[in-house]
């Protein structure tokens, strides 16, 4: 969501307890701004959870930039849809791990010398030097 992240997850403890926790990094502003972005989140939870939560689980709201200048109705009716799809059976597509990335790039880590100007180990074999034997 573009004002926040939530993250949910089941604890399979036996508790039916709803537990939530906030965190806003130091990159969304000062402490003041941040504080005022756990306010407003604290809020939503304290609106919403009780009702949309997932029953024994753990809840997180990450605070993200643009949540701070977002209308709270906004703020509600996205936190709403994020309780919802979190409580939606889960189809296993997404914790997958990702597939290596290949680098097709010009990038460091070319080899023993790194970068993209780095001299041939051979130069001999580089320059197109001819065979010794005559092709029959």
């Amino acid at each position: 969501m573009p004002g926040f992240v939530l993250q949910v997850r089941p604890r399979d403890d036996g508790d039916a307890a709803i537990r939530v926790g906030f965190t806003v990094t130091k990159k969304i502003g000062n402490a003041v701004v941040r504080n005022r972005m756990k306010r407003r989140m604290r809020a939503l939870a304290r609106d919403l959870l009780p009702t949309k939560g997932i029953a024994g689980a753990d809840h997180v709201l990450i605070g993200r930039q643009g949540g701070i200048e977002r209308d709270y109705q906004a703020l509600t009716a996205e936190l709403a849809k994020a309780l919802t799809r979190a409580a939606l059976p889960d189809t296993g597509g997404h914790d997958r791990p990702r597939e290596p990335r290949v680098h097709h790039g010009r990038g460091k880590g070319r080899g023993p010398r790194g970068g993209a100007h780095r001299q041939p180990a051979n130069t001999a074999a580089t320059q197109g030097a001819t065979s010794t034997q005559e092709p029959a």
